[in-house]
């Protein structure tokens, strides 16, 4: 059991000078019972001491006092000596056993070192103990215990840095741990997670703690933290943030296209994408063209021509000669059309090989079949007549009168410099119509079930009445109503049902307009698009990108409002025209843009590809610097989606501030709306500030959004600290890439929170800063009174379109109708000087539409529509006049018209 050390009581002869020694210590011989000293059997008085437990090296961790232990056979004392110096005796905790095994007594001492001991002698040495075992013949000391303070200093020697590393470069990451006692151990994490060299090899770990990646990965991308811990702390060194960056590389081109042109010179083109890989996190786009183009030349289709008539056969001796022709002057080729008619022809003929007949039964039968088919043709001619005048009594139910037709034009009088022309001055307005009204029908007399049959797909309903009733032009009608019924046809259930966003009218082959105010959607309907003797009743819609799903992958954004017209499936002679806005750059070399249809099943189908549009398709686009045109010979929903071929691709965002109109705490907010530049996203976040009761407070402002997968932040500045502060805990607001680049959502907005610091402050001047990650920003100013300015959302800004949604006839047009069949009478046919539609199309800058153009049964038909579709709100009617003037045909002298004659 333990025992303090007492006295020593026995002094034995050969231990003198150890007793006087232990005098001096403090060790002095009072009792038996405390004893420090054992005697030992005879049979082991003649062995040294050995240890069976030395003391070991120790750690003061903060103020814990550490313990050494120290155990020895066999020994008749045992005690510690620390730097030189007996430990009191005091100090020891002695236990005394027997071995089993030897029968050898054993002694085991401990003792507490503090920090404070250490502390004394701190910077002279290090502090150190040692046992000291005696036995009957001699003395043993063990090994010296080091015993040291623990600790580890705050800062690192040197901290790993941040680096920007192209893929598959090496990376080395360098860390110097604090100083600490005992040395600190190292380990490294990435993104909090610690790296272990053993399962992933390409990382190392030097033997100065220095982080190597062999091979930078993209995974490798993350913030790594040099960790130093020993069993004092642990620090952890500020994070180094490693990016791999990818450097594009270009894809093999593609095959060449075919050739553009029909017939005659054209171009074809191949392309590549920078996608070998492509550039992430920042890493170089590639250099180079993405585009090439090549002029082609396409061989003209040949038609086929008739040879000379060969020379008569021989009567033969079925009563009958004949004769034939070829079709190889040419033959046809390319595609060219065959010859139209008969290659042989034969008559009745007589000669001594055909057997002659007396005339008897025979004749009576022929004279009468001769008869018969006289007949027959009598009854046939009676038939065309009546259908004639019945057409006639049809074309005038829908035109009364042709004044109509050239509604308030008058020529003027200057004399024709071409006499052949003198024929365009014929035309004669009626003098007795002294306004632009018409009121009539658009449906004939007759019964109009029959004007509904068709096979190409479902239309609506006819009108209960049977009529629609036209006055100046435009329709009277009630939205509401025609939503509701168009809702009820099966294919049409899906279609939104916004009353504001919906116009529609009834058309027949004059004509006519749709638009959707304040959204640039309309829909021009061209004269002789719808054929004659039918009525159809069109409506033009846009769609919610919410409500649709439109399939994007890879870098496509939605680039246009989804706009729907129809029904689908309706015949037209001519391509309608449905204009919309759009938010691209307008550089086709920096997009794929595609043009998408929604088929009867709902699914979505590319039908066109900007920029390799091929004639004999059923749609051509002409794409604006913020309006595309659409050439369809179809209806049905319609949407453009881009491609971004490389980072330089951009889309237009109109940026838009709101803020409440009235405020009466102290809190003020700031919204800020991010849209794609249409009209029709702008138009619906008006109307939802207007019922908010919010106000513009500055202008609209465009920012270029590039397809670099840098999001967009917004931030405010320069407020005054005196008067505002903001509310705001971080320095900025992002708004993800991801929701602006798809358009799957029509607006996104954040609000910025403001605190005015007494309610008397009313003027707030700051700074708007919006930018795209390591891309260029805009700032804009703002300066306003909280108080004073409540102008509202739709006093100035949201100017609503005064013209009517729905306009049939002469009335949706500028040039009047025969004043249109004259011009293209006189331009459509080829003149050897180039005076005719191609020199119309250079003057109204079309020129590179002329494939296109060529392709129509009237190019300059199609011209006009283009015409009209761009300047029905803004369109000078002289200065198409002047540019016929230009081109030296006499139809101008009939645009030529005052205001006031108009």
């Amino acid at each position: 059991m333990p025992l303090r050390v007492g006295p020593f009581v026995r002094c034995r002869l050969g231990a003198t000078l150890l007793a006087l020694w232990l005098v001096f210590a403090g060790f002095t011989c009072t009792g038996s019972e405390h004893a420090a000293t054992a005697t030992l059997p005879a049979s082991f008085s003649d062995l040294l001491p050995h240890f069976l437990v030395e003391p070991e090296d120790e750690f003061i961790v903060k103020n814990k006092p550490v313990t050494l232990s120290c155990r020895s056979t066999p020994a008749t004392q045992i005690y510690f000596k620390c730097n030189g110096e007996w430990v009191h005796q005091d100090d020891h905790l002695i236990e005394r056993t027997i071995d089993p095994a030897t029968a050898l007594p054993v002694m085991q001492v401990t003792i507490d070192i503090t920090r404070q001991q250490v502390e004394k002698i701190f910077g002279l040495d290090e502090y150190w103990c040692q046992c000291v075992a005696w036995s009957t013949t001699g003395t043993q000391k063990s090994q010296k215990a080091y015993i040291r303070i623990a600790y580890l200093r705050k800062n690192f020697e040197e901290e790993p840095q941040g680096k920007e590393v192209a893929l598959d470069q090496e990376v080395l990451l360098r860390c110097h741990p604090p100083e600490g006692v005992p040395q600190a151990e190292v380990e490294w994490q990435r993104n909090e997670d610690v790296i272990d060299p053993a399962s992933d090899p390409n990382f190392f770990i030097t033997a100065d703690h220095n982080l190597v990646i062999k091979k930078a990965r993209l995974a490798d991308t993350g913030n790594y933290t040099c960790v130093a811990k020993n069993i004092v702390a642990r620090r952890k060194s500020t994070s180094a943030t490693v990016l791999v960056y990818v450097n594009g590389g270009w894809s093999t081109w593609t095959t060449w296209s075919s050739c553009s042109a029909v017939c005659g010179r054209g171009w074809q083109k191949r392309s590549r994408s920078c996608t070998n890989p492509t550039p992430l996190n920042g890493g170089t786009s590639c250099e180079g063209q993405s585009v090439q183009k090549s002029a082609c030349v396409a061989t003209c289709p040949v038609d086929g021509g008739w040879s000379e008539w060969s020379k008569w056969s021989a009567c033969g001796a079925d009563c009958s000669t004949w004769r034939s022709r070829e079709c190889t002057q040419p033959s046809p080729g390319t595609g060219g059309k065959d010859c139209q008619g008969l290659d042989l022809q034969s008559l009745n003929c007589t000669s001594e090989q055909c057997p002659q007949t007396v005339g008897g039964a025979e004749d009576v039968a022929l004279y009468v079949g001769m008869v018969a088919v006289a007949l027959c043709l009598t009854l046939l001619l009676i038939v065309v007549v009546l259908v004639y005048r019945r057409k006639k009594e049809g074309l005038d139910a829908d035109v009364t009168d042709s004044s109509i037709l050239t509604t308030g034009f008058q020529p003027m009088g200057i004399k024709p410099s071409k006499p052949e022309n003198s024929h365009l001055l014929t035309i004669q307005p009626d003098l007795t119509t002294t306004t632009t009204s018409y009121q009539g029908t658009l449906r004939s007399r007759h019964d109009t079930t029959g004007k509904f049959s068709m096979t190409n797909g479902p239309l609506l309903d006819p009108l209960p009445n049977g009529s629609h009733t036209m006055h100046n032009g435009k329709l009277n009608s009630d939205p509401a109503e025609f939503v509701s019924r168009l809702s009820t046809q099966s294919y049409f259930k899906t279609l939104p049902r916004d009353v504001a966003n919906t116009s529609y009218g009834t058309f027949n082959f004059l004509g006519g307009r749709l638009t959707i105010p304040n959204t640039g959607i309309s829909l021009l309907i061209p004269p002789e698009a719808i054929p004659r003797g039918k009525i159809y009743e069109i409506y033009l819609t846009v769609q919610r990108k919410e409500d649709l799903r439109l399939p994007l992958a890879g870098c496509q954004t939605l680039l246009s409002p989804v706009v729907s017209c129809g029904p689908p499936g309706v015949v037209l002679s001519r391509p309608v025209i449905l204009s919309m806005d759009h938010c691209s750059d307008a550089c086709l070399d920096n997009w794929a843009v595609r043009l998408k249809k929604q088929n009867y099943e709902g699914t979505w189908e590319d039908v066109l590809l900007m920029g390799e549009e091929l004639v004999s398709e059923p749609y051509y686009c002409q794409l604006e610097a913020e309006t595309c045109r659409l050439f369809s010979e179809q209806l049905g929903t319609f949407a453009l989606v881009g491609e971004s071929l490389h980072m330089g691709a951009a889309k237009r965002l109109r940026l838009v501030l709101f803020s409440d109109a009235y405020c009466s705490t102290l809190e003020y907010n700031i919204r800020v709306y991010c849209m794609d530049d249409t009209q029709d996203v702008f138009k619906e976040v008006m109307q939802m500030e207007r019922q908010l009761g919010g106000r513009l407070i500055d202008e609209p402002h465009v920012l270029l959004f590039k397809d670099s997968y840098h999001n967009l932040r917004l931030s405010i500045h320069d407020m005054p600290q005196a008067h505002w502060r903001s509310k705001l805990l971080a320095g900025y607001q992002e708004i993800p890439f991801y929701h602006i680049w798809n358009g799957s959502q029509r607006y996104l907005h954040c609000t910025f929170t403001l605190e005015r610091l007494s309610l008397s402050t009313c003027e707030l001047t700051c700074q708007l800063c919006v930018w795209q990650v390591e891309g260029e920003g805009q700032s804009f100013g703002l300066d306003f009174n909280i108080a004073k300015d409540t102008r509202a959302v739709d006093s100035e800004f949201l100017l609503m379109d005064s013209n009517a949604t729905a306009l049939a006839g002469p009335s949706a047009f500028q040039i009047p109708y025969l004043i249109r069949q004259k011009i293209c009478g006189s331009l459509d046919a080829p003149c050897p000087n180039g005076a005719d539609w191609r020199m119309l199309a250079q003057r109204l800058k079309l020129e590179r539409h002329m494939i296109f153009f060529a392709s129509k049964a009237s190019p300059t038909s199609v011209i006009l529509d283009l015409w009209e579709a761009q300047h029905f709100h803004s369109g000078n009617i002289n200065q198409l006049a002047t540019v016929m003037a230009d081109i030296g045909k006499q139809e101008a002298m009939i645009f030529l018209v005052s205001d006031g004659e108009c």
